[in-house]
């Protein structure tokens, strides 16, 4: 008996101590959590749910639900807080693989006490492109989570965004993409990103393990550089610049005679990150001390990051006070001493209410790339670019796949040309990663455009042979080549580069004509541009032409929609010939009398001018008059006064004459 109670106590004493170990494991990860420190989270965490341990209640169930105690229900909730914490740590961190099942099981507790574990689910699912079941759980989302705020807007553009993705995985130029992630040298364990070019030096930021560093102090955000060769980066080694040891710093920028250094500085305690933009000047080979700016820029109680130097202009992110919401991108300009002085806001046209970071401007192209995650894209932070006309930046356009992942996509760098900025880029990315950035090469390959068309005479619709047409820079106005077209009218021409141009149509006996096109929104190996129509030269001394296909309601003075390509032909002359004026003549057969047929043929020349003012030509060029049944071409009637239908057909025309 004695023997039964000792094992009986032992078991009892292994149960307490099990119990106490869960006890703990979740104490400390709850602390861990809630001072942001989610890597140690997930380690404690993990440990009470493990097997064993942390059965501290049965998971939730509606049915059986009501019949608990008030201490099962803390139980419960107690066990599912901490899965649900586990899987948010593991958000943090980037690691969706990991925080995926945990997500999974969150999404069937009680909605109540967690609404938003679907939201959260579904954007895991996202980042893991499983996109059919993110939709879904979207979608989910949005039918029970009635509240109008940040969630819901997030989780109606995440619907979008998935179409979005869906149209970009298939777009037609993806063999024109290389894409190459960094060698082992340059992603190492830890975060490497914030890629920098100057010259064959490349710069960037990382948290690589750090030998030199002290002890606690490994995993530190430092700025490392190394040499551009065809194999990758080589020589990688620590820039020489002072670095306290709970200071993390990085993410730089250079002034244009690369002396002064603009780096981002930042300190994390808890979950809370303060971040500033500091200068440093050069010194041998080395850097001196960073020296905060100002409160011009690092406004107090705000975050300030990310500098990028562009000529005598300074951009960079910031959540000051003006900011649309959370970082917004603002730019200042940079003296001859590199200090910078009126900061401006880059408005709303790049700005959202979200977060818009990691400015970088192209030179050579006068482009804005920038990182945002409040627009539609393929998920997280997606690239955009944006370049500015006189003193308005255009609407920011999204590079898609493969520039963008479905992961965060953020810092990019170009060495690429005018016409082409992804000819050879680096950026950062956690696409291929479990949790953080990683470096990537990108080529884009700009293919030869095929561009062909085909010239007609706009009265019979026929291919015009031996016609002439020059393709013509219209900025310029140089032109690039010359062409002939065959038997069937047609021309073909390969380009290097759509830029804007127009196709000018010339030939014998014809009026000149034009079709302006340039490149189309994906990158095409061929190009059909619109058929250019070629109306007769005047064949009589007033200089008369007569337009074909012009058509009106019957009786009336009405254009029907298949006389509007002609009259577009006639608007595309009149817009390649500035000078030109025109009269529109309109003319009726016999029938009916002759004030009513007067009438009629005028109000139908006044709809014809109606429709090219509509078209943008300008009241000064244009006349119009109806001449009745006084001018008929042709017979109304045969010899022996019946009725020539024929005859009548070719009286009821229109006509242009050329004034000027």
């Amino acid at each position: 008996m004695k023997k039964y109670f000792v094992t009986a106590s032992a078991i009892l004493a292994i149960m307490v101590s099990q119990a106490q170990f869960a006890y703990d494991y979740q104490r400390a990860a709850n602390d861990y959590y809630a001072k942001g420190d989610y890597n140690s989270a997930t380690v404690y965490y993990e440990k009470y749910l493990a097997d064993g341990k942390g059965k501290d209640g049965p998971t939730y169930d509606p049915y059986t639900i009501q019949k608990m105690s008030r201490q099962e229900k803390a139980a419960m909730l107690s066990k599912q807080q901490s899965i649900y914490n586990l899987a948010e740590s593991y958000r943090y961190l980037n690691f969706h693989v990991k925080a995926e099942p945990y997500y999974e099981q969150a999404v069937n507790f009680d909605r109540a006490s967690f609404p938003l574990s679907k939201f959260r689910y579904a954007t895991t699912l996202r980042a893991l492109e499983k996109f059919d079941d993110a939709e879904k759980y979207f979608k989910e989302f949005l039918a029970e989570y009635t509240v109008d705020d940040s969630y819901r807007e997030t989780a109606m553009r995440e619907v979008n965004n998935i179409d979005f993705i869906k149209s970009q995985l298939k777009r037609p130029d993806l063999s024109l993409f290389t894409v190459r992630k960094g060698t082992s040298h340059l992603n190492t364990t830890g975060a490497s990103y914030a890629p920098v070019l100057s010259g064959n030096t490349f710069i960037f930021t990382s948290t690589r393990p750090d030998s030199n560093a002290v002890k606690n102090n490994v995993y530190v955000n430092r700025i490392y550089a190394g040499t551009v060769k065809e194999s990758g980066v080589e020589n990688i080694e620590r820039i020489s610049i002072p670095q306290p040891t709970d200071i993390h710093q990085g993410a730089v920028s250079f002034s244009s005679n690369g002396n002064i250094m603009y780096l981002t500085r930042w300190t994390i305690s808890g979950n809370q990150k303060k971040t500033a933009i500091y200068t440093s000047r050069k010194n041998g080979n080395g850097w001196d001390e960073p020296v905060i700016l100002d409160e011009t820029i690092n406004v107090p109680g705000s975050n300030t990051q990310q500098p990028f130097v562009a000529g005598n202009t300074l951009y960079y992110a910031s959540d000051r006070p003006g900011s649309l919401g959370g970082f917004d991108l603002w730019s200042a300009a940079l003296d001859a001493a590199g200090t910078p002085s009126n900061p401006q806001n880059l408005g709303s046209a790049i700005n959202t209410k979200y977060d818009e970071q990691a400015p970088y401007y192209h030179n050579t192209s006068n482009t804005l790339v920038f990182s945002s995650n409040g627009r539609i894209g393929m998920g997280g932070y997606d690239f955009f670019y944006s370049d500015r006309s006189a003193a308005n930046w255009s609407e920011p356009i999204n590079f898609g796949y493969p520039v963008n992942s479905v992961k965060d996509d953020i810092y990019f760098t170009s060495q690429g040309t005018a016409r082409n900025i992804l000819e050879n880029i680096y950026f950062s990315s956690d696409r291929s990663a479990e949790c953080c950035l990683e470096l990537f090469a990108l080529k884009k390959v700009k293919p030869m455009t095929q561009v062909s068309g085909l010239v007609v005479s706009c009265n019979g619709n026929t291919p015009i042979s031996g016609a002439t047409v020059s393709i013509i820079d219209t900025v310029s106005n140089k032109t690039l080549f010359t062409k002939t077209t065959g038997t069937d009218g047609k021309y073909l021409v390969e380009l290097d580069e759509v830029i804007p141009l127009k196709a000018l149509a010339t030939a014998d006996g014809y009026l000149p004509n034009a079709v302006h096109f340039t490149k189309p929104a994906v990158d095409a190996i061929v190009l059909n541009n619109p058929t250019i129509c070629l109306f007769d030269a005047p064949k009589t001394d007033d200089g008369t032409v007569t337009v074909d296909n012009i058509y009106y309601d019957f009786n009336k003075s009405t254009l029907r929609e298949e006389s509007f390509p002609v009259l577009d032909q006639l608007v595309s002359m009149m817009n390649e010939n500035k000078d030109m004026k025109l009269e529109i003549g309109a003319h009726t057969d016999s029938k009916g009398t002759g004030v009513y047929n007067l009438k009629l043929s005028d109000a139908r020349a006044k709809s014809v001018v109606d429709y090219l003012l509509s078209k943008g030509i300008g009241t000064d060029r244009l006349v119009s008059k109806g001449y009745g049944e006084v001018n008929p071409v042709a017979d109304n009637t045969n010899p022996d006064g019946s009725d020539n239908p024929d005859g009548r057909q070719k009286n009821r025309r229109t006509e242009f004459k050329i004034l000027r």
